[in-house]
C-alpha cells in the first residue's frame, strides 16, 4: 500500500503534467505537511539559535560543555530568552555527548532553592535535579548519550546527543549575591570543550532556509518522538532536489508550502488567545515540559516561555488581564491575596512588557522593581495577613506605593506568577489565585 509520503512524491511529479487530481491532492496534503514540519522544527531552531549566540556574560563565542554564569539578576536589557525571571541567577550550558559522557558536579547549596534542568534539543525536560530529587541534587552526575546503558542512578541518559542545561539558584536580595556566586563557582561540567555548531536559520527565515537548517539539526539530534519528523521528510522528498530549494518544487507545490507555513504562524498567534482562564488565570497543562507528540503546544511554549520547567517543579500562571492575557488600561489594578500561596520554595508575580513579535520582557520603571513575591522586603500587609498588590503605570501614592508593581509607561503588558515547588493544593486545583481586577 502506498504511504502518504510516496503519494505526495508521485503527486508532485504528476503536477508537471498538469494533472488536476494530483494538483488538488498535493495542495491539501503538502500544505498540512508544511504546517506540521514548521511547528515541529520551531523549538529546535530556537534552541540552536540560542546555542550559537555569543556567551552573554563574556561576549566571547560560546562553547559546548562549558558553563556560563549570570552574575546579576535579569533586567530589561536581557532579551535573549522570553519571560525571564528576576528571582534566580542562571548558570547555563549546552552539552555535547557525541564524544563521550559529560560529568556534572553540583555543590552543596544548603536549604536554598536550586534546580538543574536538563532539556533535549526539542525542549522536553529529560531530567530536573532539585530538592525533589531522591537523595538530593548535590553530588556528581554523569550525562550519557542516548542508547548508552546507565551504570547506576547517577548516570543520566539524555534523549538527544546534545542537550540544554539550565541551573536556577534562588537569590534572597542583593546582599545574597556573593553567596550565590560562590555556589555557581563550585558547579562543574567536565567534557570536551568546543565551539557549537553554527545556527543557519531563525524562525523569521524563509522556508527553504528554515527547513534546510531544521533537517541538519534533526540529523544531529533525532527526535525521541515521531510527529513532525515525518512531515519534514515529506516536504523534503516532495521536491525534486530533496534539499528544500524552492526551484525543486513545482509552482503549485511551492504555493502549498507557502500556505502551510503561513497557517503554522497563524496558529501560534491564535492558539494562545484561546487559553482557558479560571478565575482570571491560566494554569499549566500537565504536559508542560514533557510535550510528547503535541507539536503545537511545544511550539507555543518555545515562543512565549522557552525552557519552561515541568509543573511539579514550577507552575507558571498567566493573568487574563483585559482579555487574551494582556493588560491595556492606564488605570490601577489590584490583586488581593487573602491566603498564602501554597509553595514549598517561593512565589513571585512578574511584570512584562509585550514585544511585537509575541515575546515578553522585563520593563524599565522608577523603582527598578520587576516582580513582587513572598520574599519582597517592606511589603505592607492588612488584617489577617491580607496582601494587596497594586499594579499600574503610575505610582498609586501613599501607603500603596510600598506594594506597587510598576507597569510599562505605554503599550500592552502581561503578568506571570511563578510558584516554585508548588504544594498539592496548587497542583490539584483546590487552591485558586484571586483575579486581578481594576481598582
Amino acid at each position: 500500500m502506498m504511504n502518504r509520503r510516496e503519494f505526495l512524491v508521485g503527486a508532485s511529479a504528476a503536477l508537471a503534467g498538469d494533472n488536476g487530481f494530483a494538483e488538488a491532492a498535493i495542495v491539501s496534503e503538502l500544505q498540512n505537511a508544511a504546517r506540521d514540519a514548521w511547528l515541529f522544527a520551531l523549538p529546535l531552531i530556537e534552541v540552536a539559535a540560542l546555542r550559537a549566540r555569543p556567551d552573554p556574560v563574556s561576549g566571547q563565542p560560546s562553547l559546548v560543555n562549558s558553563l556560563s554564569h549570570a552574575r546579576s539578576l535579569a533586567g530589561p536589557m536581557n532579551r535573549a530568552v522570553t519571560t525571564p525571571n528576576d528571582d534566580t541567577l542562571y548558570s547555563t550550558a549546552f552539552v555535547d555527548t557525541t564524544t563521550g559522557p559529560v560529568r556534572l558536579e553540583i555543590p552543596d547549596y544548603g536549604k536554598r532553592y536550586l534546580s538543574v534542568q536538563i532539556m533535549d534539543m526539542y525542549t522536553d525536560n529529560t531530567f530536573v535535579l532539585s530538592p525533589h530529587t531522591p537523595g538530593g541534587a548535590a553530588g556528581a552526575w554523569r550525562l550519557i548519550p542516548p542508547h548508552t546503558e546507565p551504570r547506576d542512578a547517577r548516570d543520566l541518559r539524555l534523549a538527544t546527543p546534545h542537550a540544554w542545561l539550565v541551573v536556577r539558584i534562588l537569590v534572597n536580595g542583593p546582599s545574597d549575591l556573593a553567596a550565590v556566586h560562590a555556589i555557581q563557582d563550585r558547579l562543574k561540567l567536565d567534557g570536551v570543550v568546543a565551539p557549537p555548531p553554527l545556527s543557519k536559520a531563525t524562525r523569521s527565515a524563509d522556508w527553504p532556509a528554515y527547513f534546510a537548517a531544521a533537517q541538519e539539526l534533526v540529523n544531529d539530534d533525532p527526535p525521541p518522538f515521531k510527529v513532525g519528523r515525518d512531515a519534514l521528510a515529506t516536504v523534503r522528498e516532495t521536491g525534486s532536489a530533496r534539499d528544500f530549494s524552492r526551484a525543486g518544487y513545482t509552482r503549485e507545490a511551492a504555493a502549498a508550502i507557502d500556505a502551510g507555513v503561513a497557517e503554522a504562524a497563524a496558529a501560534l498567534r491564535s492558539v494562545p488567545m484561546r487559553a482557558q482562564f479560571i478565575d482570571g488565570w491560566t494554569y499549566p497543562r500537565a504536559a508542560l515540559g514533557k510535550y510528547g507528540d503535541n507539536i503545537v503546544f511545544r511550539a507555543i511554549v518555545a515562543l512565549v516561555g522557552l525552557g519552561a520547567l515541568i509543573p511539579a517543579e514550577a507552575m507558571y500562571l498567566r493573568a487574563a488581564g483585559d482579555g487574551l492575557g494582556l493588560f491595556n488600561g492606564d488605570g490601577l489594578y489590584r490583586m488581593s491575596l487573602f491566603r498564602p500561596i501554597p509553595v514549598d520554595a517561593f512565589w513571585s508575580l512578574t511584570m512584562y512588557e509585550a514585544a511585537e513579535d509575541g515575546r515578553f520582557f522585563l520593563t524599565e520603571n522608577a523603582l527598578n522593581r520587576y516582580s513582587i513575591g513572598d520574599r519582597t522586603e517592606g511589603l505592607s500587609y492588612g488584617p489577617n495577613g491580607l496582601l494587596d498588590i497594586w499594579i499600574g503605570r503610575s505610582d498609586p501614592g501613599g501607603a500603596r506605593t510600598t506594594n506597587w508593581l510598576p507597569a510599562p509607561k505605554q503599550g500592552p503588558f502581561a503578568l506571570t506568577l511563578r510558584a516554585y515547588l508548588p504544594g498539592p493544593a496548587l497542583l490539584n486545583g483546590t487552591y485558586r489565585l484571586p483575579p486581578i481586577i481594576r481598582a
